[in-house]
């Protein structure tokens, strides 16, 4: 199993602004290069 790094507020701010853009979550993820499961995560805590 990887280990787990939060992410920084310098790192959130895209992903809110990509969705809000209408990105979905693969896509957030590949262009973040984090995995989706991360981004889902995030959108959870909102």
């Amino acid at each position: 199993m990887g280990t787990y790094h939060q992410l920084t507020e310098y790192q959130r701010y895209p992903i809110y602004a990509l969705k809000k853009a209408g990105h979905d979550q693969q896509s957030i993820a590949a262009t973040l290069s984090v995995s989706p499961s991360t981004i889902y995560r995030e959108w959870q805590r909102v």
